[in-house]
Order: structure tokens, then C-alpha cells, then sequence
């Protein structure tokens, strides 16, 4: 099994990273964040498991226990939440139309191609470009900076005026930038891409007031070549009631675009590859419990998990307390 890498802070507040292989988990010696092993690594001119190795690992450490006292974090962060940025792409996933197209359709009531179907179409057509070549661009989306991200178990806050708060179980890459611009995967997360499908439905055009939302990811960063097949369940949980549950598919054999033209449309812009950053992106899903007519609650509880991860990601629904905005004149 491949490394996988967690964060660890515990009840005084002392941080730490933890490494895990097969069933095995301990400290990494010297280290306090993934992102600072990572720097490492880039300086070194190696990758995480030779960082790790070089470090050195400590004390060892049973990850189901630490999970459910709550000490696991966000697997990644930054010391500037500003200088973390979570954006994403949609329509990535060969099925992901259908429930796109049907909101939209709905919404507009057209009997013509809705311009989700065309962009998924187009997808299907060309994000998978032979090596050297420039494939489909998708839909991309700003998610927000760091201050957005929220650690597995931990709440996810709808703000008080958003219509909806619907999960969205998929991937997410996680990338450093390096001191010369390039982009350094350090590998790939669960994630809960949250968003608010009820105003996304009204009118497509206020698709990004819809992503501007928290997002969870969970407790594992998988290094390592990226998955080709990923197949994982999603479900909601009610009191003691399971409301709603779906399996979902992951990986490039169940996408529509390759993981490296998600990338490359991505860093193709040059204010995503200042040094130093951190980037979050999504890769899509083709499974919401929306889409299947359910409408959540505040208290529900949002439940993903898949293999190769041994963790599940869980975060509970609430709703932010209103905050009247102010302008001033100076």
C-alpha cells in the first residue's frame, strides 16, 4: 500500500505528521505539517517516502483511535489560510450529466441541449488528449481559500442565506507550489465538495455563488501514482437513520477528462503557480443525493468512504448564524 500521510494535533495543540503503511502508523520525526515534509522533499530533490525516511519515524500510532478523540486535522493547510486555494471542476465523471442536465433542464424548462450537456459532451470528446497534446477545457470553479476548509468530523456550515447544503463525494488533488512555479502533487484525498444545489438549479449562470462554500476532506493523503479505479460509498445519516445511500466511482476509467488535462487547464494560469501556495482541487463527481430528490437537514450527517482509504470522512450539517454586511464610505 502506498504512503499515506495525516496531521495530527493534539489536546494542547502540539501538531504532528503522521505516516502510514499497510497497517502500520507512526510519528515523523521533526515535522509538524505535511506541507512543511513536502518543502523538504522539493528542496531535497526526492519525493514524500524518502522525506519520511529521512526524517525518521518515532512513537507509533493507532489512527481509528486518534480519528475518534478528534485529534486528526485537515490533512493539509498553510500557516496564511489565504495562500491555500480550493477550486475544482465539474462534469468530469462519465454519468455526471445526467443529474446537471436534469436541474437544468428544469429549471429552464428547454426542450434544446442544455449547455452542461454540451460541455459534458465536449468532455467526453476530447479530455482525454494523447500525450503532448491540449485536451477539452472543463468547467472550473472557485471554491475559496483555506479559511474554507473544514477537518473531517468536524461541522459543515452552510451561511445563513444559502438555500441548500448537499454533499459531494469525490477527489481532491493536493498540490505545493515549489520556489521555481512548478506544481508538485503531493497526492489525492476523500473529499466532500460542498455545495448549494438549490440556487446552483435556479439559474446555471449563478453556478459560482453556488460553490462558494466550506469543504471537508478526509483524514488521509494518498502519495503516489493516482488511482485508475476508485469505488467508494455515499451516504446520509438521520439520528439513527440512514436517509439516503449510493455507491460512487472515481478514477480516471470512470472520468470523462484525464486527471493531468484536469491539471494542466488548471496551472495554465500563472497566478496558480506562485511558490509557495497550496492548492485543493476537486475532481468531480457523478453521485448527489440531490439529484435523488433528498433534501437535507440541518443535523444530518454526511458519511464518505472508499477504498484504497481506511478512513471514512464525516462531517455533520448546520447553518451559520446571519451576518449583516455593512458598507462603508471612506
Amino acid at each position: 500500500m502506498a504512503l499515506r500521510l495525516l496531521q495530527h494535533r493534539d489536546t494542547s495543540g502540539a501538531r504532528a505528521v503522521i505516516a502510514a503503511f499497510d497497517g502500520s502508523a507512526a510519528f515523523v520525526n521533526g515535522v509538524s505539517s505535511v506541507r512543511e515534509l513536502a518543502m523538504r522533499a522539493i528542496e531535497a530533490g526526492t519525493d514524500l517516502v524518502t522525506a519520511v525516511a529521512a526524517c525518521g519515524t518515532g512513537d507509533s500510532v493507532l489512527l481509528a483511535t486518534e480519528y475518534e478523540a478528534g485529534h486528526i486535522i485537515a490533512p493539509i493547510d498553510h500557516d496564511d489560510p489565504a495562500h491555500l486555494i480550493l477550486a475544482g471542476t465539474g462534469l468530469t465523471h462519465l454519468g455526471s450529466a445526467e443529474g446537471r442536465d436534469k436541474m437544468h433542464r428544469a429549471a429552464t424548462e428547454a426542450t434544446a441541449q442544455t449547455d452542461s450537456m454540451r460541455m459534458f459532451l465536449e468532455g467526453v470528446a476530447g479530455g482525454k488528449p494523447a500525450e503532448g497534446e491540449t485536451g477539452q477545457q472543463p468547467e472550473w470553479f472557485y471554491k475559496g481559500d483555506g479559511s474554507a476548509l473544514v477537518a473531517p468530523g468536524a461541522p459543515l456550515a452552510m451561511p445563513s442565506f444559502a438555500e441548500d447544503g448537499g454533499e459531494e463525494p469525490e477527489l481532491a488533488g493536493i498540490y505545493l507550489i515549489g520556489p521555481d512555479g512548478t506544481p508538485f502533487r503531493l497526492g489525492i484525498c476523500l473529499a466532500n465538495e460542498f455545495s448549494d444545489h438549490v440556487t446552483e438549479r435556479h439559474n446555471y449562470l449563478w453556478l459560482a455563488h453556488s460553490k462558494l462554500r466550506q469543504a471537508a476532506l478526509g483524514p488521509e493523503l494518498l502519495t503516489g501514482a493516482l488511482p485508475d479505479h476508485v469505488e467508494g460509498v455515499s451516504r446520509i445519516r438521520r439520528g439513527n437513520e440512514t436517509v439516503w445511500e449510493k455507491p460512487f466511482l472515481s478514477g480516471e476509467a470512470n472520468m470523462s477528462h484525464s486527471f493531468a488535462n484536469l491539471e494542466q487547464h488548471h496551472f495554465k494560469y500563472d497566478l496558480f503557480r506562485r511558490p509557495g501556495d497550496i492548492h485543493v482541487h476537486f475532481f468531480g463527481t457523478a453521485t448527489l443525493s440531490f439529484a435523488d430528490g433528498i433534501r437535507t437537514q440541518e443535523g444530518d450527517v454526511f458519511e464518505i468512504e472508499a477504498a484504497p482509504f481506511t478512513l471514512p470522512l464525516r462531517n455533520s450539517l448546520v447553518r451559520d448564524v446571519a451576518k449583516p454586511v455593512i458598507v462603508k464610505a471612506l
